[in-house]
């Protein structure tokens, strides 16, 4: 403000001094104190200029700082209930190496592409999932949680093989887990309260408490490896496969099949016996199927 009234002032002074002297022949002072008139003029435009460039660039600055604070910020931010499971399970993985003995070369089965045709004929589209093959019997088949809309699944290579399994039979088994997963159970088992309390938190100011979620994980090995699903989550589980499948009843009856084969399995093969604390138990899915086929 007080630069705009010195220029206005200036050019008052120069207007007034230009009608004053007006027809009349001007001296060699005047002259030059014209010309610093202009100069000072010059001068203040100059500056004017130099001022909203300065003005430009501290405000670009101040934007740069805001959004590096907040980068900052964001790097300390836990993820959301959406975001972090892919972190928890691929995370456990890599811990249980040794175990599910995932590190080996495997060949190219076409379960990905298949299951994948399987879920969009059952309406579910758009689902992205991975398949984690595994050179070990201890765990059979198992879908870990991950972040919204994704899907973890973990498949023996020996169950596969011992079973003689087709690809549809790998779907529907994969389905199987599929419909576990969305029913929540193993989440709800494994998301201690402190654990749960800590996702889209921000631990700038203090300490990320990391044993909240070495106590995830350790949840994670009790069910996968001992305690499983109960009777009724198997029930409710099984209920929910059929009537999806019944739309579709060559799959129901490979649905049936595989239980058949899985039920001789536990049966005949001492390394499979320890199947029915995850899964219990395919003989009584079985019933469960042909009570509910009978009421069709």
């Amino acid at each position: 403000m007080i630069g705009f009234l010195k220029k206005i002032s200036l050019l008052t002074v120069f207007l007034f001094s230009s009608i004053e002297v007006f027809g009349q022949e001007k001296t060699l002072d005047e002259k030059k104190a014209e010309l610093l008139d202009f100069q000072s003029i010059r001068n203040i435009l100059k500056n004017d200029s130099l001022e909203k460039i300065v003005e430009k660039k501290r405000k670009a600055l101040a934007n740069t700082v805001v959004k590096k604070e907040k980068k900052i910020e964001k790097s300390f931010l836990v993820p959301t209930e959406d975001e972090i499971w892919n972190f928890i399970s691929e995370y456990w993985i890599v811990l249980n190496a040794q175990k599910l003995k995932w590190d080996f070369k495997k060949p190219h089965y076409g379960v990905v592409s298949h299951f994948e045709a399987f879920l969009e004929k059952m309406g579910f589209l758009e689902k992205k999932f991975k398949i984690l093959i595994l050179d070990t019997s201890l765990v059979t088949h198992f879908s870990l949680p991950a972040n919204k809309n994704h899907s973890l699944f973990l498949l023996s290579l020996p169950f596969m093989r011992t079973l003689d399994l087709t690809k549809q039979e790998i779907s529907v088994l994969l389905f199987e887990d599929f419909i576990r997963l969305n029913k929540g159970y193993f989440r709800d088992f494994v998301s201690l309260k402190e654990f749960k309390a800590l996702l889209g938190s921000n631990f700038k100011k203090g300490k990320l408490k990391t044993e909240s979620f070495f106590k995830v994980h350790k949840r994670f090995d009790q069910f996968i490896f001992n305690k499983g699903f109960s009777f009724q989550q198997q029930f409710l589980v099984t209920k929910e496969v059929a009537r999806l499948l019944k739309g579709h009843p060559e799959y129901l009856s490979v649905y049936m099949n595989l239980l058949k084969k899985i039920d001789y399995l536990i049966k005949t093969r001492k390394e499979y016996k320890s199947y029915v604390n995850i899964y219990p138990s395919p003989e009584l899915q079985l019933n469960w199927l042909k009570s509910e086929n009978s009421k069709i």
